[in-house]
């Protein structure tokens, strides 16, 4: 379920997980990323917005891709250059636009993982099922 591969810098995973759509797993997650930390030398303040927006976008992808049951989430970890990019990717039923309700309080995942990001892009997978997010972080 794990796939760690020589930091090159090239835009290759560092880190491949695929690992069942469950709470439990969002903790094997930011653990994972604190051990690629760590290989990356990443300041602490950086770690903690990866992991902050790793867990949103993975309890997005609990919530809601899979209404119907089993699915599993994907995380990618690449350093480019001065940057990290993180992907989120599940396989589910995709990213459906619902209306704001009065109390939406709890709609704050992609606006929060925005704001800890240097930069977001959230997609359709290729079939048109499942949704990728893909985060970029700056080291610096």
């Amino acid at each position: 379920m794990t796939s760690t591969v020589p930091d090159e810098r090239t835009g290759t995973p560092v880190l491949s997980l695929s690992l069942p759509a469950q709470p439990v797993n969002v903790a094997v997650i930011r653990q994972a990323m604190g051990g690629i930390a760590e290989s990356l030398e990443m300041p602490a303040a950086v770690l903690a917005d990866i992991n902050m927006a790793v867990t949103e976008a993975c309890t997005n992808v609990i919530l809601h891709a899979y209404p119907d049951g089993d699915g599993r989430v994907e995380v990618d970890v690449r350093p480019q250059d001065s940057q990290v990019v993180v992907v989120v990717r599940d396989n589910g039923s995709g990213f459906k636009p619902r209306p704001v309700q009065k109390d939406s309080s709890w709609r704050l995942g992609l606006p929060l993982i925005a704001a800890l990001s240097d930069g977001l892009e959230v997609t359709s997978g290729p079939d048109g099922n499942g949704t990728i997010v893909s985060m970029t972080f700056e080291l610096s």
